[in-house]
């Protein structure tokens, strides 16, 4: 178990090293959230006067959906990158190699949470800045914060499971594409449940986005409701687990076809 810890840990500093080299892509990947923030932040202002929301101002609300939204988007492209290394040659090269093949496969998952997590950091702190309220303080930040890096992980570990099985940049753009909107609006991650049709709540209800940003919310709240917080973020993390294990039998599965 040390061993493929240290290995996973080995190739996720290969992949931190190639954020690191390209600075403009952390730039980049700022500019959705900003404008989700304070365009739409702005757009939607009176929106809280309909009820429903457990607070006066909309960027309050806005900000946990905001995070949880990116994380998703971000790490929906991992298998992108899985693609890209299995067209290069360079996962072959390592499958003559006596690494870890769960560390194959984490080693991305693992970077893409890291860069999650500074990703939410960084919005919650624009957030701030623009005048939004955090009653649940920096514990509450914390719960997000993981929630987001959970829900991150699910996401990443099925799109690098998708990359290995369709191996097509084209079915995987295709597939995200389809998906993002849906997962987002069918969520609390711009509208009040109470303000949102009936079948549109049920829905929510098994969008493991929407259990990020309930769980979020409510840690962030002025007064959390703790069961909410344990189930939802249990539920993700029995998810993340989950996804994990998938991406890894995807894995050996694709290593018995070279």
């Amino acid at each position: 178990m040390s061993t493929a810890v240290s290995q996973t840990w080995y190739m996720t500093q290969r992949q931190l090293m190639v954020f690191a080299r390209q600075p403009a892509y952390a730039i980049i990947t700022l500019i959705q959230p900003v404008i989700w923030l304070f365009l739409f932040g702005n757009l939607f202002k009176k929106v809280v006067e309909l009820g429903g929301f457990g607070t006066t101002s909309y960027l309050d609300y806005l900000v946990p959906g905001v995070v949880v939204m990116s994380a998703l988007s971000s790490n929906m492209w991992a298998g992108m990158g899985t693609l890209d290394e299995i067209q290069r040659g360079t996962l072959n090269r390592f499958l003559t190699t006596p690494v870890s093949r769960a560390a194959l496969m984490n080693g991305n998952v693992v970077n893409n949470g890291l860069i999650t997590a500074l990703q939410s950091v960084i919005i919650v702190l624009l957030g701030l800045l623009g005048g939004a309220d955090y009653p649940g303080g920096i514990g509450g930040i914390a719960i997000l914060i993981v929630a987001s890096v959970l829900l991150g992980t699910i996401f990443g570990a099925l799109s690098n499971a998708l990359g290995m099985l369709v191996r097509e940049r084209e079915s995987i753009i295709g597939i995200n594409t389809f998906l993002l909107l849906p997962l987002t609006f069918l969520s609390s991650a711009f509208m009040a449940p109470s303000q949102m049709p009936g079948w549109m709540r049920h829905i929510a209800d098994f969008n493991p986005l929407n259990w990020a940003m309930v769980a979020g919310r409510s840690a962030m709240s002025e007064h959390p409701d703790w069961g909410v917080v344990v189930g939802r973020s249990g539920a993700l993390l029995a998810l993340a687990v989950a996804a994990v294990w998938l991406s890894i039998r995807t894995f050996r599965s694709y290593q018995r076809s070279v």
